[in-house]
Formats: structure tokens, C-alpha cells, sequence
């Protein structure tokens, strides 16, 4: 059931060109082939009753009378015709209807099961809306909650009962063109800890925004969680608990099923299916990456997606600030895959601007992790990852001791521990700088190192302030102030189609610095008076495509791309391939 047909089943995004990637529009759903007619399905069938059950190609009530009578589906369905913008006016006053936004995520997920393409008409038309419930924070209490909420398989679960099996699992999901697969291992689920087989909600959340945000096809993308046993005690002993019931596997065990994983994801897609990390556990996320970066076209959101989002936000506020990367203080609470990982960025982008090495460059930025600052004294016990940040200074014991030692004027909390940037920390920074660029990126809201009415109200309005999930606008002595979001869905649905479109093998920091200055450069200046330092959500899929356009340049600059020739406007070319919500007509 389900196959493409038609003439829109032909070559890439207008019909004429080689296929993306590797991968046709099969289903004709990129924007250029949208006047096409195309068939919703390969098979013959006796009833629409099917038709009706089929996600990608259920329009519910809008098929029209033709449409009705052409493909069985007379008296299946009410008399009354309505059509795709109706239908998403009545689905939206529902939801917001639901007071608790967990029952918002699920009716969502049923819409998704229902109606493909009228759930992705509704994210891409309501994004600043609905990002909240599909993706943080809502989605962390969804996973949380996985095993009472779970109605059917969104993706594929392997886990570790599977060894040896793991290519023949892959070849059990229905579709054999996939460019993007999310993959998680539940350990670490945003600031939430070890969730185990639940975390599979982030997965199925980082797709969805893939395709509304970012235009890749829904049949392309794969949410994928990987069972190894969970930590967490109150999930092994839940009498509803998905998983398997018993301590995460680690070590040669581990390992070995990973790397079963990632060789069976290459043989069964190629060389150019995107894999993209998310959410492991420290220790694991910067193994992984190190090990599979340069085999595999893999990308850790948490280390380099939060990273280039972060430096993008930096990039603006000092546009709004005035002065250079390299003339600033950075200062860090948390030094995980977050914390290093965009330290790492802001050197390599500071070493590109000012030509000095990026040994160099790293002395301007410290990390406080729970044993206090980072410095030389402490290196032998340092975990490998931290080793780059030890620097020379007397040990400090506290955050805001820190503070006043270092003196710096950018502080950015990744530590997934709430309230930690207290009055007394927020205070220094105030004193020190005329305008502190205070970002605190931790998830979910709950976990926040402080709120943007804080960060505004001690700095006294001073404050440039951006956090990891969303705060309401905030009134202080009669000016508004809007907090920005440092959110990844900027920046990883624009990456992701700029690999895919270019054809691109692996994944280079050069790529991951181009994405960041294109989300730079689409900040609104006039914004920068309300303090707000990334450009509004309402125009992400532009962003998504000048994001894309720009690492797809740098992919061919480095000779990694294989889509070849190179498109002429690369801009126009991102916007063509873009997966179209908008119902079809059905021959």
C-alpha cells in the first residue's frame, strides 16, 4: 500500500534534475512538483476504506467529489467537503481547548498517525505555537510518560536481544529511501536523565521538525532508539515500563552493538544517510562522534547542533553590543557534551576570524564544572574532553567566585541544573559590563539556570539574555523585553537539508560555522532594542533554507559533496526540495 506512481515519482525536486542525495522525490512531495497529479497508491484496491488509514495519503474530509467516487470512498465519509485550511482551524481551536499540554502532544500524535500531511500544514503554520508541545518542553514529560502514552511504533527499537540482527531489522521498516536517522540511547533525555527505551519521543520530535522546519520528506526520515537497559530505577520497577528491564549494558558490550548499528545503517543506505546523535550520555556521545565522524556521515545535535546555534546567538549579540569574539570573557557552568562543545565552536570560530591557533583561542574561554573552575592544577583527574579548558589559575571553589576572578562578560549555563545562576551571580555580571550576555540553555524550562524576568530584573534591563526553552516576554520599568531561544531547531533542520541537497559525505566544523553565521546573519536588527538576538521562529523555513544553502557551498568549497553539477542559486534550489504540506490531487 502506499507507493509513489506518477509522474511526480520521477527525479528530484523539479521532476528533471538527478536524485537528491541519492534519493528521488518518490511520493512527489517537493514543492516543485505540487500541480502535479499523482496517484496515492501503486496496488489496485477494492475500497477507499484503506485509503482512509494510509497517513501519507488521508486528506479526510477535503477529498473532493471526483475524488470520492474515483477512489471508493462514497459514503465513508460526510457529505460536507472541507478543505485543508478549514480542517486546520478546527484542529487548532481544539487544541487549544486542552488546558495540559500533554494532552496537546498526544492529540498532535494522533493527527500524525491520521493525517500526514495536515499535522505538518499545522506545525509549519503555527510553529512558534506548537514547537513547545512537540518539541521542549513538552516532549520531556512525553517521554517520561512513554510507556502509559504509547499507542504504536513511530520508529524502530533495537536493543540489545537484537545482536546479530540488526541489518535484517532495518530491512523491516516499510521505507528503503532514507536520508536522516535520529538515533538515541534514552541516558541522557534532556535535563531529565536516563529514560531508557522512552526516549524514543526525541527521536519522533527531532523528525517532525526535520520535515516542517527544515523540508525534508517525512517517508525519509527515521526515529531510531537503541535499548541497552536503563539506570533508572523507578522505570524497572513500572509495571508499564517499554523496555528492557535491566542495568545499562556498557563497555566491549556496548560498543559492539553500536558499531553492528552504524555499519548495518551504511550498508542498508549508503554512504550518505545523515546520522544524527542525540541525547547520550556524556561519556558515550564524545566516543561516538570521535569515532564515527570520519566514517560516517554523523552529527551529534547536543555537542555541535547546540554549539553553532550558541555561536549564532553570540555572533548577533555582539552585533547588538558592539565589539569582537575575540575580545570577550567566556564563562561556563557545565562542561558536558554542551558546555565543551560550544567552547569548542567559539574557538574555532575566533581562530577563523583573528588567524591565531585555536590552542590560543581556548585561553579565553573557562568551564565550571561540579568540582569548581577547570584549571591546570586539577588536570590529572580531568575527564579527556575537559583536559583542552584547564588553565592556568589558583583553584575557585563556586560559580560566583568564578565570576569575580575571570571577569567575564558572556556567561553561559549548560550544567542541566536549575536556578544555579542565582541573584548574587547575575549581580556580578551586571557590575562588570555594561551589557552582560547572560545565556542560560538548560532544558527543560524547569531546569533553567535562571528565568529571563531574573536575568532582566538584577541586571536592572542590562542584560542580553537567550535561554535553551521558551520564556514569555517581560515587562521591566515599562519596556518589554523577549528572551531569545537558543534553540537547536534553528540550526539542525537548516544543516541537515544543506548535507542532503549537496550530496555530502561526512560532516565538517567549517559546515557547522557557515550555519551559524547564515542564522546570524537573519537576525532582525530592529529586534536587537527588545534585546531579542535570533530572528522570529514565523520565518524558519527561509532561515532552514539560507542555513542549508550555506553548508551545502561549504560542502562543495571542501569537496564533499556528490551531487554534482553544483547548483546555480543554492537558496532556490533549498526552497525546491522542500517537503509540501499541501494536499494533492488525486487522479
Amino acid at each position: 500500500m502506499g507507493g509513489g506512481g506518477g509522474p511526480a515519482a520521477a527525479g528530484c525536486c523539479n521532476g528533471k534534475a538527478g536524485p537528491v542525495g541519492g534519493t528521488g522525490d518518490v511520493y512527489g512531495e517537493d514543492r516543485a512538483t505540487e500541480d502535479q497529479l499523482i496517484t496515492p497508491w501503486a496496488v489496485s484496491v477494492a475500497s477507499g476504506y484503506n485509503l482512509l488509514r494510509d497517513p501519507r495519503h488521508n486528506k479526510g474530509s477535503a477529498f473532493s467529489e471526483k475524488e470520492r467516487d474515483a477512489h471508493y470512498l462514497r459514503g465513508l465519509l460526510p457529505p460536507a467537503i472541507l478543505n485543508q485550511e478549514l480542517q486546520e482551524k478546527r484542529i487548532m481551536h481544539t487544541l487549544r481547548q486542552y488546558k495540559v499540554p500533554l494532552q496537546r502532544y498526544m492529540a498532535l500524535m494522533d493527527l500524525q498517525e491520521r493525517n500526514e500531511k495536515l499535522f505538518y500544514k499545522l506545525l509549519i503554520d503555527n510553529v512558534e505555537e506548537l514547537l513547545p508541545v512537540v518539541y521542549t518542553p513538552t516532549v520531556g514529560e512525553a517521554c517520561q510518560k512513554y510507556g502509559s502514552i504509547f499507542r504504536r511504533p513511530q520508529g524502530l527499537f533495537i536493543s540489545l536481544k537484537d545482536k546479530g540482527k540488526i541489518l535484517e531489522i532495518l530491512k523491516n521498516w516499510p521505507e528503503r529511501n532514507i536520508q536522516v536517522i535520529v538515533v538515541t540511547d534514552g541516558e541522557r533525555i534532556l535535563g531529565l536523565g536516563d529514560l531508557g527505551c522512552q526516549g524514543m519521543g526525541i527521536p519522533v520530535g527531532k523528525l517532525s521538525l526535520y520535515t516542517a522546519l527544515g523540508g525534508l520528506r517525512p517517508s525519509a526520515c527515521l526515529p531510531i532508539t537503541i535499548d541497552v537497559g536503563t539506570n533508572n530505577e523507578e522505570l524497572l520497577k513500572d509495571e508499564f515500563y517499554i523496555g528492557l528491564r535491566q542495568k545499562r549494558a556498557t563497555g566491549q558490550e556496548y560498543a559492539e552493538l553500536l558499531d553492528e548499528f552504524m555499519n548495518a545503517v551504511k550498508q542498508n543506505y549508503g554512504e550518505k544517510v545523515l546520522v544524527q546523535f542525540e541525547d547520550f550520555g556524556n561519556h558515550n556521545a564524545f566516543e561516538l562522534l570521535t569515532k564515527y565522524r570520519h566514517t560516517h556521515l554523523a552529527f551529534n545535535d547536543d555537542i555541535q547542533g547546540t554549539a553553532s546555534v550558541v555561536l549564532a546567538g553570540l555572533i548577533s549579540a555582539l552585533r547588538a553590543v558592539g565589539g569582537k569574539l575575540a575580545e570577550q570573557k567566556f564563562l561556563f557552568l557545565g562542561a558536558g557534551e554542551a558546555g565543551t562543545g560550544i567552547a569548542e565552536l567559539i574557538a574555532l570560530e575566533m581562530s577563523k576570524q583573528t588567524k591565531a591557533p585555536v590552542e590560543e583561542t581556548r585561553k579565553k574561554i573557562w568551564l565550571v564544572d561540579s568540582k569548581g573552575l577547570i584549571v591546570r592544577s586539577r588536570l590529572e583527574s580531568l575527564q579527556h574532553f575537559k583536559k583542552p579548558w584547564a588553565h592556568e589559575h589558583e583553584p575557585v571553589k563556586t560559580l560566583l567566585d568564578s565570576v569575580k576572578a575571570i571577569k567575564p562578560t558572556v556567561l553561559i549555563g549548560s550544567s542541566g541544573v536549575g536556578k544555579t545562576f542565582t541573584k548574587e551571580v547575575v549581580e556580578a555580571m551586571a557590575s562588570l559590563n555594561e551589557k552582560p550576555i547572560i545565556l542560560a540553555l538548560s532544558n527543560p524550562t524547569s531546569q533553567s539556570e535562571c528565568t529571563a524576568e531574573e536575568a532582566y530584573t538584577w541586571t536592572k534591563g542590562k542584560a542580553i539574555f537567550a535561554s535553551g526553552s521558551p520564556f514569555d516576554p517581560v515587562n521591566y520599568n515599562g519596556k518589554t523585553y523577549v528572551p531569545g531561544q537558543a534553540n537547536n531547531a534553528y540550526i539542525f533542520p537548516g544543516l541537515g537539508l544543506g548535507l542532503i541537497i549537496s550530496g555530502a559525505i561526512r560532516v565538517n566544523d567549517g559546515m557547522l560555522l557557515a550555519a551559524s553565521e547564515a542564522l546570524a546573519s537573519q537576525a532582525i536588527p530592529e529586534n536587537f532594542e527588545k534585546g531579542l538576538i535570533y530572528p522570529p521562529f514565523s520565518n524558519i523555513r527561509k532561515i532552514s533554507a539560507h542555513i542549508a544553502a550555506s553548508v551545502a557551498a561549504k560542502a562543495y568549497e571542501l569537496g564533499l559533496a556528490s551531487h554534482l553539477p553544483r547548483p546555480k542559486d543554492l537558496v532556490k534550489y533549498a526552497e525546491s526540495c522542500m517537503y509540501s504540506p499541501v494536499y494533492r490531487n488525486y487522479r
